[in-house]
């Protein structure tokens, strides 16, 4: 058996962490899970923190605001 080593490219890993592409990547899951909750008064947000790209989904009416504190629904909403 060979010993394999693998040395990871930390500084590429960075780079693709905070790349628009992720950032679209994650702009697709946030809306897969506002389509899922209904559409109607969720809303996205993203934005590139010190590590990575991040996209929040939140309720922004008084209606979704009352349905997610009832039913969960964003988190049932996350698979």
């Amino acid at each position: 058996m060979s010993k394999t080593r693998f040395k990871l490219n930390r500084a590429g890993v960075k780079e693709l962490l905070k790349s628009k592409e992720m950032e679209g990547i994650l702009l697709e899951y946030g809306n897969a899970i506002i389509a899922e909750c209904g559409g109607d008064g969720y809303e996205t947000s993203s934005f590139t923190g010190k590590n990575r790209s991040n996209v929040t989904v939140r309720a922004s009416t008084r209606k979704s605001i009352k349905d997610n504190l009832e039913n969960n629904t964003l988190l049932k909403a996350v698979h």
